[in-house]
């Protein structure tokens, strides 16, 4: 056998170079689904919110804006809740004089499990005049 200094690879480096060529696929399939899951879940935060948003700008025309919860879930499976809450007044206001009344109102959309779903809140403040003849 001629020996003129060239030489090829043996089985063994032709195995070991593979299984690291595998290894480096594994690692970059495993990167771009974990990436496919992020975008995932950033396209559901995206579509909570502007759900949330939504249900927060019908509060006092389509939701009567009372003391209370309200909530459904919407065409695509988010959950919502709308909770409403007078906010307290302070201790000199006479009762007896009708005036606007303030409510906190908080906008809830969440999806996934019970357990260990996510949710999005948004909160506002919203007035509610008294109607014409009524006394506070």
């Amino acid at each position: 056998m001629p020996h003129n200094g060239e030489r090829g690879f043996t089985l063994i480096e032709a195995l070991v170079a593979l299984a690291i060529a595998g290894l480096g696929l594994v690692a970059v399939f495993a990167a771009a689904g974990g990436g496919l899951e992020s975008v995932d879940i950033a396209q559901r935060y995206v579509a909570a919110t502007r759900a949330a948003q939504a249900h927060l700008a019908e509060v006092g025309t389509a939701i009567p804006l009372a003391d209370g919860d309200t909530g459904g879930v919407d065409a695509g499976g988010l959950r919502w809740r709308i909770r409403m809450k007078p906010v307290q007044r302070r201790a000199g206001n006479d009762a007896a004089v009708s005036s606007p009344t303030l409510y906190a109102v908080e906008s809830v959309v969440s999806w996934g499990t019970v357990g260990g779903g996510r949710s999005v809140r948004l909160e506002s403040l919203r007035i509610a005049t008294p109607e014409k003849g009524q006394r506070r």
